[in-house]
């Protein structure tokens, strides 16, 4: 397979006689692509760990999410980047293709690792290549309790509720997200019965299941009229921070936002679709650690020590505590504040529901694929049929170049 993205092959070239870089084993570093929140509660982490081992000094790097996968990927080529690298599970995939992350197992004892939700380890090709602190990463229906107190369970009773509380000439909505964006559709896709591949990685684009999903999102807007006409991630986050907005959908990541904003929010599974019986099923991507295959053996100890001390339970209850994210560690799960929080319940409820987000590098090429037809269709461009079936003839030939 050819190495991703394209310009690693010419950074191996370039940097194939760099020297390794001279290894400090009593400092350690993160790079990461934590929002504010987050990091706030990584330093003051790390800012223990470090009083707890004062030889020790532990430095994290925040990198935007693009950011961070190419330069460890140029990084790591040439034998250097970080020790640790923390983000989704969908950047596995293309690191151990490239063969820059080391698996962990060997590392780590069976009895740890049955201490983690499955869904939080990130095994690929029979090796764990992540460990996770916060499941999901995922959508769910997000509402503004002031303005609607029962959320919708159905397509049918979303289309109702979003009608009710639109009011465009006021500019009130009663649903808006970044419905522009592939990855915000698949919820909707999956409703429909559709899903971006098979299970040996092949794209299933043009479905009956991404037509019907075309359908139903662009009716939202010219049908029902009740999203606005335009909305790109930072207009609909915007909107309902404002209070114009009922409901939205957005991730995990977004919900202690809201609440700073003063949205007495409740969160909800995204509703079924009543014609397939399915419910709108987001993709579920756990957020965790992983090792530059580069580390020396002789400092692996010490990561790895790091790694489970930024696992352990009072870590993980803190953030979940204050960001409502749901955590890996089984023991928490009987935990008085994760049993007893609606938002951590309803999330729970949405994870159920989820699909696991595919970690193999063709998944690039298919967001690739998807978004010019996706959007194509909103413009009035392309048919849901002619989108589904362009998307499917792109996708297979971006995944042909890759493995030229």
């Amino acid at each position: 397979m050819k190495q991703l993205p394209a310009i690693a092959a010419v950074v191996a070239l370039v940097l194939a006689g760099c020297a390794a870089r001279s290894v400090d084993l009593r400092r350690i570093v993160i790079w990461h692509q934590m929002r504010v929140d987050e990091r706030v509660i990584l330093e003051s982490q790390l800012a223990r760990y470090m009083k707890l081992h004062p030889d020790i000094r532990v430095e994290a790097v925040y990198k935007e999410t693009e950011t961070l996968r190419s330069d460890f990927i140029i990084g790591a080529i040439a034998r250097q980047g970080p020790d640790l690298v923390y983000g989704p599970s969908d950047q596995i995939g293309p690191f151990q293709v490239m063969d820059i992350i080391a698996p962990l197992e060997p590392y780590l004892d069976s009895g740890w690792i049955a201490s983690i939700n499955p869904k939080g380890l990130t095994w690929y090709k029979g090796h764990l290549y992540q460990v996770a602190d916060k499941l999901g990463n995922h959508l769910t229906l997000v509402y503004n309790k002031k303005l609607i107190t029962h959320p919708p369970a159905t397509d049918s009773e979303l289309i109702a509720a979003g009608q009710r509380l639109t009011d465009r000439r006021t500019g009130q909505y009663g649903l808006v997200w970044n419905y522009t964006e592939p990855f915000f559709f698949i919820p909707f896709m999956s409703g429909f019965g559709g899903w971006v591949m098979d299970d040996e990685g092949h794209p299933t684009l043009n479905s009956a299941g991404t037509i019907n999903g075309l359908k139903f999102v662009r009716d939202l807007r010219d049908k029902y009229h009740i999203i606005p006409a335009e909305a790109d991630y930072n207009a609909a986050d915007a909107l309902f921070k404002d209070g114009r907005a009922a409901m939205i959908v957005n991730g995990d990541w977004s919900w202690s936002g809201y609440k700073k904003a003063g949205i007495d929010i409740g969160i909800a599974p995204l509703p079924v679709i009543t014609s397939t019986g399915l419910p709108c099923a987001p993709m579920i991507s756990p957020k965790g650690f992983s090792l530059n295959a580069n580390v020396p053996p002789e400092k692996i100890p010490l990561i790895i020590d790091l790694l489970k001390f930024l696992m352990e339970g009072e870590n993980q209850l803190e953030t979940a505590k204050i960001l409502n994210t749901m955590p890996t560690l089984k023991a928490l799960y009987d935990d008085p504040f994760i049993r007893n929080d609606e938002i951590l319940i309803n999330s729970q409820k949405q994870i159920e529901r989820g699909r696991p987000m595919p970690v193999v590098p063709e998944l690039r090429a298919i967001w690739d694929a998807m978004r010019p037809s996706y959007q194509a269709v909103l413009g009035g461009a392309k048919t849901p049929e002619e989108a589904a079936e362009d998307m499917q003839i792109l996708a297979i030939k971006k995944i042909e170049e890759m493995n030229e």
